[in-house]
């Protein structure tokens, strides 16, 4: 059987070896390294201009690597040309062919690979996503989710051992997208293959995939589990993009085998050990709005809690599930708190003088006190890079 007719019955590893790619005076990946096991759901979370989309442009050998090599299921598939790898994309436009009919599209594949029984093949594609009833309906006739999972039955029905999502949920409408969330996850479990997502929403990164890699500046900055990245970010880039985060600087002034303690505006601020990255001079720490408490009073010293204020409530929001504050404190500048809303109505009001206590074991600490984010402008977007390399010919 030849190469373009391999039919996978299950996922496959890939590997990103050194991998690096410069465009004319500007380079988006730096050295990348990565690998994504067998039959995971592994997404690529960024901004604009972070190197995502170009990571899987690159390996659906859509754009070529300036150096390094890409491995799929321990094969090296650097130089092949994008029909002959074992790789399909479902992109954000959909790309259905108009003119056919649903299934026509999503046999379309099957049968320029000469599979057999291609029809057949295409319908059981389309009873996973939920729509062979309207298997014999142009793409026009279909609602935008609906066109979305057909995009999905066409490359899952080709069985490529990597299916890469470029933003494939970025045209649906908030309810629709959330369910497609869930049903992609479903798909994936149910077929095995090995999903790469790109992606630059938080949530949608979180609610599918098994492990999520945050790239920042064509460099992974942190990856893991979402809870992982989400409970204890390492870098203050992960801290504000995953999520919102309240971010202190305090001087260490002490530590034990289990906590580094530091001050912050005449109190104590104490972090474990086993969630900082750095434990001596002024360090940047974090904790989650909806981590926090609102006090009337002074809560009592416990070595258990961190207490911040008095502060000033400067802002309340209600947003039907929690209510948002901020609040001001001196020395702390304005601080996030999510609290939920357990009674009728927002627990304290604009003006409120509170204090804020959270958990110590909530707490992380940080291996820079970088307090921007430090994302690329979108003149670094893929399609100015695109451009760029036309320009370059």
């Amino acid at each position: 059987m030849s190469e373009t007719n391999t039919f996978a019955e299950a996922g496959a590893d890939l590997d990103l070896i050194g991998i690096q790619k410069r465009f004319p005076g500007f380079t988006a990946i730096e050295s990348l390294d990565l690998n994504i096991p067998a039959g995971s759901f592994f997404a690529l979370l960024g901004p604009s201009g972070c190197g995502k989309t170009t990571t899987l442009r690159l390996v659906a050998g859509l754009e070529d690597p300036t150096a390094g090599r890409i491995q799929i299921g321990g094969r090296d598939v650097t130089d092949l040309k994008p029909h002959k790898r074992p790789v399909n994309t479902v992109f954000q436009s959909y790309a259905l062919f108009p003119h056919m009919s649903v299934l026509e599209n999503v046999a379309f594949g099957l049968r320029r690979r000469k599979v057999g029984d291609p029809v057949a093949k295409a319908h059981e594609a389309l009873q996973l996503v939920e729509l062979d009833h309207v298997a014999d309906r142009k793409p026009a006739q279909l609602s935008g989710g609906q066109q979305q999972r057909v995009a999905l039955a066409r490359a899952v029905v080709n069985r490529p051992a990597l299916l890469l999502l470029d933003e494939p949920l970025g045209a649906l409408d908030l309810k629709l997208r959330r369910q497609m969330q869930q049903e992609l996850k479903v798909i994936q479990q149910e077929v095995g293959l090995t999903f790469l997502h790109v992606t630059h929403d938080q949530e949608e990164a979180m609610t599918m995939a098994d492990t999520v890699a945050v790239m920042n500046k064509g460099r992974i900055e942190q990856m893991g589990a979402p809870e992982e990245l989400y409970e204890l970010p390492k870098t203050v880039f992960v801290a504000n993009f995953l999520g919102q985060s309240n971010l202190f600087s305090v001087e260490v002034t002490g530590s034990t085998d289990q906590a580094v303690h530091g001050a912050l505006n005449g109190g104590r601020v104490t972090v474990p050990r086993r969630r900082t990255e750095r434990d001596s001079g002024s360090v940047t720490v974090g904790v989650r709005p909806e981590k926090l408490r609102l006090h009337r009073e002074a809560p009592a010293d416990d070595a258990s809690i961190n207490i911040v204020g008095p502060g000033r409530i400067t802002d309340v929001s209600f947003i039907g599930v929690s209510t948002q504050y901020a609040v001001e404190v001196p020395g702390a500048g304005t601080v996030q708190v999510f609290a939920q809303n357990l009674e009728a109505g927002p627990a304290a009001h604009l003006g409120d003088e509170v204090w804020l206590s959270w958990l110590v074991e909530h707490t992380f600490g940080l291996a820079d006190d970088r307090l921007e984010t430090g994302a690329l402008t979108a003149d670094f977007s893929t399609r100015a890079i695109a451009a760029q390399a036309i320009d370059a010919e």
